[in-house]
């Protein structure tokens, strides 16, 4: 078992954050596409190994995000068409995702068998997401999903807060 720390609201004005270990040490490096009209992020390890990405695609009617590890695709996350609350879904042949992935805590499992534990928690003025990964096999795959899924919070924060003020006029 091991566990990640991933700080929300990582994405600064240069878009790079870092996911660390229980003793605060990076393990794992993220950067998003400043400029690029096609979102991604790429993930790398302490010794500058790419391991990953997460990329928007563009042109679709709802958000759909492709989570590849080592240059396979892995799953994708589509948001759902809802009336009231947004709801995403996630595509995999290898892993499933139960609980909202939108709330505050969430499980992936392979099979049967549980493979990590997502929590968010306050830790120090900032929200933060507690990875456990009971099976390390996963755990770029755990990383790079917990990286799109907080891009899709931020993103409907960012549109919530938009929607909100444009009401207001």
């Amino acid at each position: 078992m091991r566990q990640l720390y991933m700080k929300q609201k990582m994405l600064s004005v240069n878009e790079k954050f870092s996911v660390t270990d229980k003793h605060n040490q990076t393990v794992y490096r993220v950067q998003g596409s400043l400029f690029k009209l096609a979102k991604s992020f790429t993930m790398v390890d302490k010794n500058n190994k790419a391991i990953g990405k997460v990329t928007k695609e563009l042109f679709k009617l709802m958000p759909k995000f492709i989570v590849e590890v080592k240059g396979h695709k892995t799953l994708r996350i589509e948001k759902q068409l809802t009336l009231f609350k947004s709801n995403y879904q996630i595509y995999s042949e290898d892993i499933e995702v139960r609980g909202d992935i939108l709330s505050k805590h969430f499980d992936v499992y392979q099979g049967r068998i549980k493979i990590a534990t997502i929590n968010q928690k306050w830790l120090a003025m900032t929200s933060t997401y507690e990875m456990t990964i009971y099976n390390q096999d996963y755990e770029h795959l755990i990383v790079l999903l917990v990286a799109a899924i907080d891009f899709l919070k931020a993103q409907q924060r960012k549109n919530n807060t938009s929607s909100s003020t444009n009401s207001q006029n």
